[in-house]
């Protein structure tokens, strides 16, 4: 269990707040992909997939994720070996390898997703849809002034693919259980 803590200083207090609502969310979210055969990271790549426009590449998914794309390649060649993606040569460029979601994937990405919809509607069971436009705006400036601390230099196209990425986020965090929004 973590540790509670009371701070008078509110950015000492939102910094870790910040990193234990994260390991906890992470926590839980693993818990629930268990269920399904799943990890957080591997229920990861096939949202990146279901999400992304085809065809989809490994360095696409690293890209969409904020990974390493040689940590996202190895993940993705035990997903090839669970059955959940296949990695299939592009015909115009056969080096180039495109990736597929496998029917088994399919199935197991519909029921994390549905297990997770579950999560977090009790754990985020109160908060209104204000005070989570509210969080996520903050979020996003947070986002972007670390973005600015480390001196990445994101593309005009890649801060469109993070915007859209936090909206596709939101717009999954509000489906009920049978893709239909609440």
């Amino acid at each position: 269990m973590p540790v509670k803590f009371t701070f008078t200083n509110p950015l000492a207090k939102t910094w870790l707040l910040i990193h234990q609502c994260h390991r906890l969310l992470s926590r839980a979210e693993n818990a629930a992909f268990t269920q399904v055969g799943l990890t957080a990271r591997k229920h990861a790549v096939l949202f990146a997939l279901g999400n992304l426009k085809h065809p989809v590449t490994v360095t696409d998914v690293a890209r969409w994720l904020d990974r390493n794309p040689n940590g996202i390649s190895m993940l993705v060649d035990r997903m090839v070996q669970d059955g959940l993606v296949d990695r299939i040569k592009d015909m115009p460029d056969r080096r180039s390898v495109r990736l597929e979601i496998t029917s088994k994937g399919k199935k197991a990405i519909t029921a994390g997703n549905k297990l997770t919809r579950q999560v977090y509607k009790q754990i985020f069971a109160g908060i209104s849809n204000n005070d989570f436009i509210k969080i996520s705006a903050i979020l996003e400036r947070v986002r972007f002034k670390t973005l600015d601390y480390l001196e990445l230099e994101y593309t005009k196209e890649e801060i469109q693919m993070l915007k859209d990425q936090s909206s596709q986020v939101a717009h999954y965090l509000s489906q009920g259980e049978d893709g239909d929004e609440n």
